[in-house]
């Protein structure tokens, strides 16, 4: 179910699932999928209600298909959805042990009214032109579950109307007479012009097109006649009348699996695409991802093949992994290797297929933040810009591969050795000493400092949602979960410290000192923080008891929900949740000041 970078599934692998998907959908997009399960679905407007289905999830999108696959179609975008909940209630149409381990996800997303001129160039496309692709709109049809049968109606335009749905190449006994469905002619898409020679830099699938901007690929020859009175277009028309824009809408999935981990890989790929999406919006951050401002999100080059990339990600370890290198140019290689990570996510799994590269980040860590601050006591420039290069590569590194199983075998290996020394290496003194207080080195030292520091937490962030897809697993992985992740580093001399530099900026920023709008980065880091402080105080009594007896007072009386959205600009894809996040750690603290039991919102 879960996708690894050379395309085969962990876990339960659906062979005739995956060949439908990687023969009729274009390589960008096959690559992009995630994972993909069975579920009860449920939509909004009960066109589909309790069929049973599989969920394909990619990077930025949740798509539906039949059981078995006849067609896909989008279900919605990750750029309209507003919160995903695991909801704690026993379905009744559910029965025996399927009711008892059912897990009930509920996607709450913006519905987008189609455009009138959408409608037209349906009913205008020439009755005769010979495409390359064809698609339909099932009708009802009768899946059963659990010796129930349900009727399987497809809503194509609750969602994203733009999305085309995929018809096989044959006709079975039980798919209707492709007449009578009034199919639609859809022109091939262009063709992209050839790329120039891939490099490392290439920009990748990690920034390939948004599926919701294209219609999917899929091949087929033949002629299908166009009826004006299709059944796609009927179900435009009808929906066009009851959805508005930004009108609030559910979508239900019901996994009946005991071990599904379809709601975390729903959470961790949400939050990829909305970290994403906001840093997007700063020019230096699109620069860094080879993403000028001349082309938008959904106009990028293709990716370079597994094998060029392998090769040249090969050449680099190698030189990073000789002995002797200096500092200057290890730093020169690690930057190459940071910068080529944030265009390919390629390479981001084959950095955890290569043990050596990781461990060898983390003894550099080790050795550059604390090995030779142990000794005079005092940072150097040198050590805080290599140190925060290390751990911002490392942070990178996370985005988009938790589907890789070489990254969860590699950190949970001897009971979670290498993932240790990660968490301890990361936590350092966030109090400067000086020897010259006050002077100019010494502020540079200081800001230095504090960007270390913001990479220290952005890399705890990704780890804590490692451990929130752990917690999940058979008890007897006992490693990598939240609480074991706090708990190695409770011992750490300066966790509470670190931990109160964070819950500080966080005061900081959602108080009246600070007036002005947060950028898509300060908002990235913001969420970040958040994330970490509810872990803190869902998680681990020691660093909840820290927290609420260290800010209890600012987060009761200095913090304030109308501070926080004049300051998260609307726009942003991540303000939403991280309001609600900060309406979570405000409620825990208004719990433990009333002598209330803690609720968890996991």
């Amino acid at each position: 179910m879960a996708r690894t970078g050379s395309g085969t599934l962990l876990y339960r692998r659906n062979i005739k699932l995956d060949s439908f998907l990687k023969r009729n959908t274009e390589r960008a997009v096959y690559e992009r999928i995630r994972a993909y399960e069975p579920c009860v679905v449920v939509s909004a407007s009960g066109s589909i209600n309790k069929v049973y289905m599989h969920v394909v999830l990619s990077d930025e999108r949740v798509y539906l298909t039949e059981y078995p696959p006849r067609a896909l179609t989008s279900a919605c975008s990750f750029r309209r959805v507003r919160d995903i909940e695991l909801i704690n209630d026993l379905p009744e149409f559910l029965s025996g042990k399927d009711r008892e381990f059912c897990q009930h996800i509920r996607i709450t997303y913006l519905t987008e009214k189609p455009a009138a001129k959408s409608r037209d160039w349906l009913r205008r496309l020439p009755p005769a032109v010979s495409p390359s692709r064809r698609n339909s709109h099932c009708p009802t049809i009768k899946h059963t579950f659990e010796g129930k049968e349900y009727p399987a109606h497809r809503n194509q335009n609750e969602n994203e109307t733009e999305e085309v749905l995929m018809l096989p190449p044959t006709r079975s006994a039980s798919w209707p007479n492709q007449e009578s469905l009034g199919l639609l002619k859809v022109p091939h898409p262009p063709t992209q012009p050839p790329s120039k020679s891939p490099s490392l830099y290439s920009r990748s699938s990690s920034s390939s097109p948004s599926p919701s901007d294209q219609r999917l690929n899929i091949t087929e020859t033949g002629q299908v006649q166009r009826r004006i009175g299709s059944v796609l277009s009927r179900l435009l028309r009808r929906d066009e009348g009851n959805n508005k824009e930004g009108m609030e809408a559910e979508l239900h999935l019901y996994a009946v699996s005991q071990t599904s981990r379809l709601y975390l890989h729903l959470q961790s790929s949400w939050f990829s695409f909305i970290i994403r999406s906001t840093l997007l919006l700063d020019p230096l951050y699109r620069r860094r991802c080879s993403i000028s401002s001349c082309y938008p999100p959904d106009k990028r080059l293709p990716s370079i093949s597994l094998e060029r990339t392998a090769h040249l990600f090969g050449q680099l370890s190698a030189e990073l992994l000789q002995e002797e290198i200096g500092v200057e140019s290890l730093y020169l290689l690690l930057q190459e290797l940071r910068t080529a990570a944030h265009r390919n996510v390629t390479l981001r799994r084959l950095f955890w297929r290569s043990s050596e590269v990781c461990a060898f980040l983390v003894q550099t860590l080790e050795e550059s933040l604390h090995g030779c601050q142990s000794l005079s006591g005092v940072y150097t420039a040198d050590q805080l810009l290599l140190s925060t290069l290390i751990v911002q590569t490392l942070a990178v590194m996370f985005r988009e591969t938790e589907v890789e199983p070489a990254r969860h075998i590699l950190l949970s290996a001897k009971k979670g050795a290498l993932a240790s020394r990660m968490l301890n290496a990361l936590i350092c003194d966030p109090e400067l000493q000086s020897e010259n207080p006050g002077s100019l080195a010494d502020l540079e030292l200081q800001a230095l400092l504090a960007d270390y520091l913001d990479a220290a937490c952005s890399l705890l962030f990704e780890m804590l949602l490692l451990g929130q897809e752990a917690s999940r697993c058979s008890p007897a992985d006992n490693s990598l979960y939240v609480g074991w992740i706090l708990r190695v580093m409770q011992p750490h001399p300066h966790l509470l410290d670190f931990i109160s530099y964070q819950a500080q900026h966080v005061v900081l920023v959602l108080s009246d000192l600070q007036e002005s709008f947060l950028s898509p980065a300060q908002s990235v880091l913001l969420f970040q923080r958040c994330r970490l402080l509810l872990a803190c105080l869902q998680y681990n009594s020691q660093l909840a008891q820290h927290l609420r007896s260290n800010f209890r007072e600012e987060f009761r009386f200095s913090v304030k929900m109308s501070y926080a959205k004049e300051k998260l600009p609307p726009h942003y894809p991540i303000s939403q949740p991280t309001l609600r996040l900060i309406e979570q750690i405000l409620t825990l603290h208004r719990l433990s000041h009333s002598n209330t039991s803690a609720l968890t919102f996991e």
